[in-house]
C-alpha cells in the first residue's frame, strides 16, 4: 500500500471521528462508507473501522466517565446484548460474499443516511434535560441486540440507532444518552473484532489500514470536542447524513444494473441538492431563532 493511501486513510478516520465526537454517532457508518469507495470488501472494511473503534471509543468513553456523563445501569444493560448482536453480527457478515453482500450493506448504510438526516433536520433540539428515571431491561436488552447486529453488518449504527430512540425516551439527560451510548461502544467494538478475527483470520487484516484510521481518529479527537461548542448539532448531523447518502448512492448506482447509467448524474444532482436544501434550512432557522431572540 502506497503512502498516498495511507495518507486517505488517516484523514478517514479523521473526518470520521471528527463527525462522532460532535455528533456522539457515525463513525462507522461515515468511515464504512468511505472506505467502500476504496473498493475495500465489506467485512475487511466493518473489522478494520471496528479495531480502530476499539482505541477511539475507549478514549471517548473515559473522558464521558470523567465527565458524569454515563448513566451505569444503562451501560451494564446495553454492553452484554449489543456484545452478543456484534459477535453475531460480525460472523454472519464473514461468511457472505463480498460482492454479494455489498449492495445490500451500502443500501442499509443509504436509507441509514435519510434517517440521521431527518433525525437531525426535524428532531426536537431544544436540548432539555429530562426527570430521571430507569429504562427497563425489556427495552434495553432488545435494543442493544438489535443495534450491535446492524453495527457489524453495516460497519456502523449503534450509535444512528442506539442514541435516537433512547432520546426518544423520557429518563435520560440528553448527555447521559449519549455518554452512555459512546461507553457502551467500546464493548460492541471488541466484541465485534472477536468475531471478524474468529471468522477471516488475522492474515486476511491490513493492520496499516487499522494503524491509519487510528490516528486519524486520535488526532481528530480533541479537535471534534472544540468543534462541537461551535457548531450546531443539528447543523453536522444534516452534514454527515447527506455525506453517508451521497457515498452510498454511488456504490448502489455502481451494483443496480436496472438503472440506466444516463440516470446517474440526474440522481447525484437530485440528492445533493436534497443535501444542500437540508443545509440551508438548517442555517436559516438557526438565523432565525438569533432573530427572534434578539427582537424580543
Amino acid at each position: 500500500m502506497g503512502m498516498q493511501r495511507l495518507i486517505v486513510l488517516a484523514l478517514i478516520g479523521f473526518a470520521a471521528q471528527l463527525v462522532d465526537g460532535a455528533l456522539g454517532m457515525a463513525y462507522g457508518v461515515t468511515s464504512t462508507s468511505l472506505l467502500f469507495l476504496f473498493g475495500i470488501a465489506p467485512a475487511v472494511a466493518s473489522a478494520s473501522v471496528h479495531m480502530a473503534e476499539v482505541i477511539t471509543t475507549a478514549a471517548s468513553g473515559a473522558s464521558h466517565i470523567r465527565f458524569g456523563n454515563v448513566d451505569r445501569t444503562v451501560v451494564i444493560r446495553l454492553v452484554i446484548p449489543g456484545s452478543i448482536g456484534a459477535f453475531i453480527g460480525a460472523c454472519f457478515l464473514s461468511n457472505l460474499p463480498g460482492d454479494q453482500v455489498k449492495p445490500y450493506v451500502a443500501a442499509f448504510l443509504f436509507i441509514l443516511g435519510f434517517y440521521v438526516l431527518g433525525r437531525f433536520l426535524f428532531g426536537n433540539g431544544n436540548g432539555t434535560e429530562r426527570k430521571e428515571s430507569t429504562i427497563s431491561k425489556r427495552f434495553l436488552i432488545p435494543l442493544g441486540l438489535i443495534a450491535g447486529f446492524v453495527d457489524s453488518t453495516g460497519g456502523g449504527g449503534w450509535g444512528p440507532l442506539t442514541t435516537p430512540i433512547l432520546l426518544s425516551r423520557k429518563g435520560l439527560e440528553p448527555r447521559k444518552v449519549v455518554g452512555s451510548v459512546d461507553t457502551s461502544e467500546f464493548a460492541v467494538a471488541v466484541s465485534a473484532t472477536l468475531g471478524f478475527l474468529i471468522s477471516i483470520g488475522w492474515s486476511n487484516i491490513s493492520w496499516t489500514w487499522v494503524a491509519a484510521l487510528m490516528i486519524g481518529g486520535i488526532f481528530a479527537a480533541p479537535i471534534a470536542a472544540w468543534l462541537v461548542r461551535i457548531i450546531p448539532s443539528h447543523l453536522l448531523g444534516v452534514l454527515v447524513g447527506g455525506l453517508i447518502i451521497i457515498t452510498n448512492a454511488k456504490t448502489l448506482l455502481k451494483t443496480l444494473d436496472w438503472i440506466p447509467s444516463t440516470w446517474h448524474t440526474a440522481i447525484y444532482s437530485a440528492l445533493t441538492l436534497l443535501w444542500v436544501g437540508s443545509i440551508l434550512l438548517v442555517v436559516w432557522r438557526r438565523v432565525g431563532q438569533k432573530w427572534v431572540s434578539l427582537s424580543k
